[in-house]
Order: structure tokens, then C-alpha cells, then sequence
């Protein structure tokens, strides 16, 4: 303990050498949390919007909403079956339709795919934490739409009150609601029926969204409706649809995160090496003097990976700290590969991501003092006193 003591109060007269240490763990642990917390920020917006007593009604075989189809007489067999929550004698269920309208970007002014959800009236009943916070809904029948938050403040033109056009037809902005940061708010919400006539679709829909009595009835609603020679459906609670829609851009994002974080820790090492050795040079005199006074190899060794240690905890934490400050809230937007449409979430730099980059900086410490260390313990007494 005294020898590590005085090691890490001689510090400051190594200080550039600390410093390049220091700054190098700090840009790892940044770009690591940087990079990961667009996996989470994506993943936490896709799977906020699921709920266990929530099921998804699409055709079997169907891996999104997009290459769904489901008949008007498909739609009222799955409201209408037991296990569906009502409301006195309305099924909480709505039958929707989702299809892909061009919006300019504020950010870059080039246009991006965005969903626009033809809806029925129990779509706000059937959602978590989905409400109106601006203007009114809209009234069935007409060409007007309300707008989630995320999509209103990420693109053009989709403020209360304002027209736009998609393809033939003038929609007007009459409200806006929040979803809790889901993706819900990435999407903009018709009257199916309008949607329906606008686009050419018939009667015909993709999905089918139903609130269930309990989440233990979905297995229930599932082996019934597969029975029934009249509808071949798939159906998944809305977590597990969201948790698949996540998963293939998370995992993209993990299979270029951790290996860039790889070659950048690699290089960091090596910045911690140069430091250490460096420190131990410049400690000849002290080493050799301690070890002549009776102190051992291990105290030595100890308290040069100790320095080293420390110096890339300051700098996992340093890291951390500006990725937490530059990032976490951080608002983009991007492309769902399995819906074709944009969604807006928020970077998430969480705890277990910053724990994550701290124990990649200990690691970093004790790999890049362990060899010099090894110098320091076996630097010869006899060669480091003539020095005196």
C-alpha cells in the first residue's frame, strides 16, 4: 500500500504520458456506449410499444404488417372471438391498414418513407400510454390524420392545422398524440375506411389489433383461431412482434459495435503500455531505491498495475461521462428493414452500458500495466543506484 501510494502521488509528474493513457481508454468507452446506444435506443422505442395482453392478428406466414392481408369477415371472426376485452358490447379491437407516404426530413430535407395507419376507433384503447396532447382526432369519413411527436418534430410539414399531399389526395393535420416514446409515434393514424378508399384497397385490411381479458388468454385465442377453417393467422402478443421487428438492425448494430470497440481497445492498450513503460522508466531511481531499502518485486508490480488500473478507470469513466452528456436523448431517425418505413427514436446510453465501458477500461488497465509491471519487478538494484 505505501508503495502504490506514493506511485500514484508521483503521477502528476508523468502527467503527459497519464494523459495519453487516459484520453485513449476515454475514446474507447465513448464510441462503445456512442455506438451500442442506438441498439438501445432503437430497441427500447420498437418494444415500449408491445404489451403482454395485447395480441397481433396477421396472416400466417406474414413477417410484417406490410405483407399482410386479412379479409373484412377475417376481422370480425378475431373481434368477435372470446378471450377479446369488450367494452359493454364493443370489442376492443381495431382493424387497420399501413401503408408507406414520402416526407422530407427537417434535418437533411430528403425524403423518407413513413407509415401511415388507417385505424379503427378502439386503436387509442387497444395501445399503452398512447393519448392526444394537441388539436382533436380525426372525424371518419374525411382525409384527416393525426401525428405521432417523434414523426411531428423529425419531418416536414406534419404541424397542427397544416395540409399535405400524398399521391391524389390533401390530408390535413388536425392533432398529434404521444406514445410514450414507442414506435406508435413514429406513424401517422386515418380513419381505415378513408385510408382504404384513398389507396384503392377494397375492404380489406392487414392486421388486427385486440385487447385480451388477461395475457394467459393469448395461447387460447392463438389454438382457437387456428381451428377455424375460415382464417389462417399467425398471432403474437405485441411485445413479441415488436421484440422480432428490433432484433435484425440490433444485432447489425452489435456486429459492428463490438469489434470496432475491439480494434479501438487494442489500441488503446498499447497506448496504456507506452505509458506504463515510460513510468517505470522515469521510476528507475525510485524502484531501485525502495527495493535497496527492502522492499519486494510484488509491491512493485502491484503498484504499477495499480497506476494503471486507475488511469483507465478516470478514463472509462471520462468516456463515459461525455457519452452520456452527448448522446443519451440524442433524437434520429431510421430505416426498419422488416416495414420498410422510418422510425424516430432516442439513443439510450443506459446503466449497463456504462458499466459495460468501465469494466472494458479495467480490463484495458490491468492488460496494459501487466507487462511493465513485469519490468518494474525484475529492474536491477545494482544498475538503477549507479544512476544516483
Amino acid at each position: 500500500m505505501a508503495v502504490t501510494w506514493l506511485n500514484i502521488r508521483n503521477v502528476p509528474q508523468r502527467l503527459g504520458a497519464s494523459m495519453v493513457a487516459v484520453i485513449g481508454v476515454a475514446a474507447v468507452v465513448l464510441v462503445f456506449a456512442a455506438v451500442l446506444s442506438m441498439a438501445k435506443g432503437f430497441e427500447r422505442t420498437m418494444i415500449a410499444a408491445g404489451a403482454d395482453d395485447t395480441a397481433i392478428i396477421m396472416r400466417s406466414g406474414s413477417t410484417s404488417e406490410l405483407n399482410s392481408g386479412l379479409s373484412h369477415e377475417q376481422t370480425l371472426i378475431v373481434a368477435n372471438a372470446p378471450g377479446v376485452l369488450r367494452d359493454g358490447d364493443t370489442p376492443l379491437a381495431s382493424a387497420e391498414l399501413y401503408v408507406v407516404v414520402d416526407i422530407k426530413k427537417k434535418s437533411t430535407n430528403e425524403e423518407a418513407n413513413v407509415p401511415l395507419r388507417g385505424v379503427q376507433p378502439a386503436a387509442f384503447q387497444v395501445r399503452n400510454n398512447v393519448e392526444l396532447v394537441e388539436g382533436r382526432m380525426f372525424e371518419p369519413g374525411k382525409n384527416e390524420f393525426v401525428v405521432g411527436r417523434a414523426a411531428q418534430q423529425e419531418f416536414v410539414g406534419l404541424e397542427v392545422g397544416s395540409t399535405i399531399r400524398f399521391g391524389q389526395t390533401d390530408w390535413s393535420v388536425v392533432g398529434a398524440f404521444s406514445a410514450g416514446g414507442s414506435v406508435s409515434e413514429s406513424e401517422l393514424w386515418t380513419d381505415v375506411r378513408v385510408l382504404q378508399d384513398a389507396y384503392r384497397r377494397g375492404n380489406s385490411y392487414q392486421s388486427i389489433r385486440v385487447r385480451l381479458e388477461d395475457k394467459d388468454e393469448l395461447a387460447a385465442l392463438e389454438q382457437l383461431l387456428k381451428d377455424d377453417p375460415r382464417i389462417d393467422p399467425d398471432v403474437l402478443s405485441e411485445r413479441a412482434y415488436y421484440s422480432a421487428q428490433a432484433e435484425p438492425l440490433s444485432r447489425f448494430i452489435r456486429m459492428v459495435g463490438y469489434p470496432l470497440t475491439i480494434l479501438m481497445s487494442i489500441g488503446a492498450v498499447f497506448g496504456a503500455l507506452n505509458s506504463m513503460y515510460s513510468s517505470v522508466s522515469a521510476r528507475g531511481k525510485e524502484i531501485a531505491t525502495l527495493r535497496a531499502l527492502g522492499f519486494g518485486p510484488v509491491p512493485v508490480m502491484v503498484s504499477t498495475i495499480v497506476e494503471s488500473t486507475l488511469l483507465a478507470a478516470a478514463g472509462g469513466v471520462i468516456g463515459g461521462a461525455a457519452a452520456f452528456l452527448i448522446f443519451n436523448g440524442f433524437r434520429v431517425s431510421t430505416l426498419n428493414g422488416a416495414s420498410f418505413s422510418q422510425v424516430v427514436f432516442d439513443f439510450a446510453v443506459t446503466g449497463d452500458l456504462l458499466l459495460q465501458g468501465i469494466v472494458a477500461a479495467l480490463i484495458i488497465g490491468v492488460v496494459g500495466g501487466f507487462f511493465p509491471a513485469i519490468r518494474a519487478a525484475r529492474l536491477p538494484v545494482a544498475l538503477a543506484l549507479r544512476e544516483l
